[in-house]
């Protein structure tokens, strides 16, 4: 009787511990599930959601140079990024030391891609969707757009991709800051005047609309008055000598880089020669700056806009 009692107590002690052992390791299993659902993160970018599990780590940046200058403010160093003629311009060499090239900012190569593996792909709404379509199958991609006027928007998803958030709501609010003492500053030196920014590329001059490149910073920020050409123009557009001429502008600001500019590395001197440019009254009067700052700058970026109103700003101030 007593071993029959004693076999007794002994099953159920193990039954018992079976069962907390069961038990024990359901709680892990909803843990471990439960941290992978906390990783995953709804990111809200310009009217669309994108689920990923942040922060990321391994970022490809294709056709994006405007992700290129908030990585470069943020000190994000991409693992593959798309080159501009084979190479990273010189304005990213402190983030670019251990990245890949994945082709030309026009033509992602997919297969390097693959290879490395990210956790994100940060495209260019300048793509093609068909471009964008075969990036997502890759991997998630966003569409980065390149209208200056989504800067902010730009600068807050690259930092809460990576973890940077504090970071980027500093530079958007250290930027309004400076601001609000540039307009003080140039208050009546932009008040009804007129300027234009012009980029040579290839030998040509080319303008853009209010809102894209540096205008936005221009007119929209400092208060500059756009001429007609600009306010109507949709997209970047060829721009001739002698329609600048007709227009005329107060101020001039030209963007030159020998990258852009291969096949014609002596349109700038070429242009300074010009007897429609020498009559402009910009010239005249010495307001025209060249390269105020980065030519490879893409101007509607937190990067762009902060230093060309650090650099504008003191240039205007001194010219008169």
């Amino acid at each position: 009787m007593k071993k029959w009692f004693a076999l007794l107590i002994l099953c159920i002690m193990t039954v018992t511990a079976a069962g907390c052992g069961a038990a024990e390791n359901k709680p892990a299993s909803n843990t471990a599930k439960s941290k992978s659902a906390e990783a995953e993160t709804n990111i809200k970018y310009l009217d669309q959601t994108y689920k990923l599990k942040t922060p990321v780590k391994r970022i490809v940046i294709a056709g994006s140079l405007e992700s290129m200058e908030d990585a470069k403010l943020l000190g994000i160093e991409p693992i593959g990024a798309s080159t501009v003629g084979g190479t990273f311009p010189e304005l990213f060499k402190d983030i670019t030391a251990k990245t890949e090239g994945i082709g030309e900012k026009t033509e992602p190569n997919l297969e390097k891609i693959l290879k490395l593996k990210p956790d994100v792909i940060l495209g260019s709404t300048k793509f093609p969707p068909a471009t964008i379509k075969k990036l997502d199958k890759v991997q998630t991609t966003i569409p980065v757009s390149h209208v200056s006027s989504d800067w902010e928007s730009n600068l807050l998803l690259l930092g809460e991709l990576t973890g940077k958030s504090k970071e980027a709501k500093n530079i958007i609010s250290d930027y309004q800051k400076d601001l609000k003492q540039a307009k003080e500053t140039l208050k009546d030196k932009s008040s009804n005047k007129t300027a234009v920014i012009l980029r040579i590329r290839q030998g040509d001059l080319y303008v853009y609309p209010e809102d894209v490149y540096f205008n936005s910073t221009l007119y929209g920020d400092l208060g500059f008055t756009a001429p007609s050409d600009i306010k109507k123009t949709k997209a970047q557009a060829l721009i001739s000598l002698e329609r600048l001429g007709e227009l005329n502008p107060d101020y001039i600001f030209v963007q030159f880089s020998k990258e852009e500019n291969s096949s014609n590395p002596n349109a700038l001197k070429d242009l300074e020669k010009n007897k429609i440019w020498t009559s402009l009254k910009a010239v005249k009067n010495g307001h025209i700056n060249e390269n105020a700052v980065d030519p490879m700058l893409q101007g509607g970026t937190a990067l762009s806009k902060t230093t060309f109103l650090d650099k504008a700003v003191k240039w205007l101030d001194q010219n008169n």
